[in-house]
C-alpha cells in the first residue's frame, strides 16, 4: 500500500521560501502570480494490507516525524486499500 502525504504551512505562518519563489517567478517574467506557499510531498510504501492499520501508521508518522504540527497541516491518501 502506498501513502501520498502532502504537508503545508498553516495559514498565518510566514513562508520565506514561498516569498523567494514568488520573487524569482516575477524576475523571470511570470506576471500575475499572487501569493506562493511552499510545502512538501512524500510517498511512503507500506507493507501493511489493512487500510485501518495503514491509516493509523501514516497518522503516527506524520504526527511524530514528517510534519511539525505546530506550524504545518498534513493530508494523505492511501492507494491500494
Amino acid at each position: 500500500m502506498k501513502a501520498r502525504i502532502k504537508i503545508t504551512l498553516k495559514n498565518g505562518v510566514l513562508d520565506p521560501q514561498g516569498k523567494a519563489i514568488a520573487h524569482a517567478l516575477d524576475a523571470l517574467g511570470f506576471d500575475g502570480v499572487g501569493d506562493v506557499r511552499q510545502g512538501k510531498y512524500i510517498e511512503v510504501e507500506l507493507d501493511e494490507t489493512d487500510p485501518a492499520a495503514a491509516e493509523d501508521t501514516v497518522k503516527r508518522m506524520c504526527e511524530q516525524l514528517l510534519a511539525n504540527t505546530v506550524i504545518e497541516n498534513y493530508a494523505y491518501e492511501l492507494e491500494g486499500s
